[in-house]
């Protein structure tokens, strides 16, 4: 090695440092957390504002790495070709492609990457006042790129992305939950609020079978009688049935210093929140604040009454079931034997084929309405019938309506155990 050389390996040295900092800079920027960014920027971080704003405007920011890197590779291999040719001779352009090859791989790309892989906040505000410099410098270049890229994607008709899917988001809090970031309850609290959009009035209602409504024209002493038995606060009002609710009254309206208010029940009454049984439960919710209102009715598609949804009922779609002093504890499913359970009609047949572990293959929302299916008419007390590996047995009746079904679970045939 002679004293010529010497300045050729600076400029080599120098070359590699500057492609171990355009690799690195490409992988934090592709790796950071915006929101750590952010919440760097609300703290007044002046290099954390420079890294958002750059990574907000990621196509000029990568063309600029790929740009610095690619002029820094190709002079790094043409100034040691020149250098190894000088040493060694014709066998010098092969030495030079082998010691760059490996060079670049460890100094330039692998190592710098795993390191900024590791830090990539830190990395990309270190990073951030040169690149932006040189984002600066290359616009000409970049221009040019950008319009090639409008020009690829329409002729290979390349759509933008249209962000991140329901199903990601999710996938990614079960990543987090994994990760400890944050316990069972926030996890389970997030996916409530990701998946609360998609529910429907008709899945969370109140089925008119089990509502507590008065007639318009009963007197008070009956409506007071039924405060008193079923301890709501609420109660629907309807002229002639149930299919025409007028109105709802409130407890707090009906008794005045704890005696019967002696306003009529149509002056003491508000008017009903009417939604339909495929409205979102978030629109609902907005309905209800914005005519702050407790309850709405929802209506089938003839414009009879389904059921209601309270303000109760959406919540508890959040954060779980929520009880209040008045509320009776209600075991849906109790195992009385070994294979035996008194199941309680209230459940939903998805409940009923979760905790049976069945594939739920059937439209019915209420369990009430498959048993009646699966029987083929209105249900009677000791009536029977076998679904899969299940025996089923009505027990009580509320009308044509079944309150409590027996289940005795069987061994499932073996055929069905192989193709699980």
């Amino acid at each position: 090695m002679t004293t010529d050389s010497i300045p050729q390996i600076i400029i080599l040295v120098i070359l590699v440092l500057f492609s171990a900092y355009f690799s690195a800079t490409e992988t934090a920027f592709s790796s950071l957390n915006k929101t750590r960014i952010k919440t760097l920027v609300e703290k007044g971080n002046k290099r954390a504002k420079l890294v958002l704003k750059l990574s907000d405007e990621y196509d000029k920011l990568l063309s600029a790495i790929l740009i610095g890197n690619n002029i820094v590779n190709i002079s790094m291999a043409s100034i040691a070709t020149v250098l190894f040719i000088s040493l060694y001779g014709d066998i010098g352009a092969t030495i030079s492609t082998a010691v760059i090859t490996v060079v670049v791989l460890i100094f330039g790309e692998i190592s710098p990457k795993s390191l900024a892989k590791d830090s990539p906040e830190k990395f990309a505000m270190f990073s951030a006042p040169f690149i932006s410099v040189l984002i600066v410098i290359l616009t000409p270049l970049n221009f040019i790129f950008s319009q090639w890229k409008k020009l690829l994607s329409k002729l290979f008709k390349i759509e933008e992305s249209q962000g991140i899917s329901q199903e990601e988001l999710l996938m990614i809090v079960d990543e987090v939950q994994q990760d400890g970031n944050i316990d069972d309850n926030s996890g389970e609290l997030i996916r409530s609020a990701i998946e609360f959009r998609d529910l429907k009035a008709e899945e969370i209602l109140t089925h008119r079978m089990d509502l507590e409504a008065v007639s318009i024209d009963a007197d008070k002493q009956e409506i007071a009688e039924k405060f008193s038995q079923t301890k709501f606060s609420r109660l629907l009002i309807y002229d002639n049935s149930i299919d025409n609710i007028v109105g709802v009254i409130h407890q707090k309206d009906f008794y005045i210093d704890g005696a019967i208010a002696p306003q009529s029940l149509s002056e003491i009454m508000s008017a009903p929140v009417f939604v339909q049984q495929s409205d979102k439960i978030n629109d609902i919710l907005k309905t209800l604040q914005k005519e702050k209102s407790h309850v709405a009715v929802v209506l089938d598609e003839y414009c009879g009454t389904l059921g209601i949804v309270t303000m109760e009922d959406i919540l508890e779609e959040l954060v779980g079931e929520i009880w209040d002093e008045h509320d009776e504890v209600v075991e849906s499913f109790v195992k009385t034997s070994d294979n035996t359970y008194t199941v309680d009609c209230s459940v939903t047949t998805e409940e009923f084929f979760e905790f049976f572990e069945l594939k739920p293959d059937e439209e019915s929302i209420s369990l009430s309405g498959w048993i009646m299916e699966n029987l083929g008419d209105v249900p009677n007390v000791n009536d029977t019938f076998s679904y899969e590996h299940l025996d089923i047995t009505v027990l009580e009746m509320d009308i044509h309506r079944t309150e409590k079904i027996s289940v005795r679970v069987n061994e499932k045939p073996e055929t069905e155990n192989e193709e699980e």
